[in-house]
């Protein structure tokens, strides 16, 4: 898996887009990933604010990350359309049996047997456990799913766990990698 994707994000969108990113409890099928697709096109295609249309972007990343994308410099996103997009990914909970709000499960990068990067969920209550069993390091990459705008997304969504938050409340074996 390449942990590439800046180049799939529309250029047209202002830096300070607001950003919401919704991580699902498993990995999608190839068929449960092309019926969000269209599902999360049709919801951008027909998203609005008070009666006018978002700037809005989907994705469907590494086949489990949703993420929704709204210009707010050409329409400024509203509680109600805000729920609308709740409702989305309420649905997709529905329709394919996962958690998409469990923020208390993290998303990590590990090698699998062939070296390829996979990721991997780990409950927060067991990141310490897998630092001090070696099965990951301050170097190991996190999805940062509290990323909130465009930039955000593009510089600190996928980054070692040492310069997350999550850093603090850990501690790392003396040799940081």
């Amino acid at each position: 898996m390449k942990l590439e994707y800046k180049y799939l994000l529309d250029g047209n969108f202002h830096d300070d887009s607001r950003v919401w990113i919704y991580q699902s409890s498993r990995l999608f099928s190839m068929g449960e990933a092309l019926q969000i697709e269209q599902m999360i096109d049709e919801f951008t295609r027909t998203w609005v604010s008070h009666g006018v249309p978002v700037k809005g972007a989907a994705h469907l990343f590494f086949g489990q990350f949703v993420i929704l994308m709204a210009d707010e410099t050409a329409t400024g996103v509203s509680g109600c359309s805000t729920d609308s997009s709740v409702r989305l990914i309420k649905q997709i909970e529905k329709s394919f049996s996962v958690n998409m709000f469990d923020r208390t499960t993290l998303a990590i990068v590990v090698k699998d047997k062939s070296g390829d990067d996979q990721v991997q969920l780990l409950p927060m209550s067991e990141l310490q456990y897998a630092i001090d069993h070696g099965f990951i390091s301050a170097g190991t990459f996190y999805f940062n799913n509290l990323v909130q705008s465009k930039q955000e997304l593009e510089s600190n969504w996928i980054i070692p766990l040492k310069d997350s938050w999550l850093a603090k409340r850990i501690s790392f074996p003396n040799s940081v990698s």
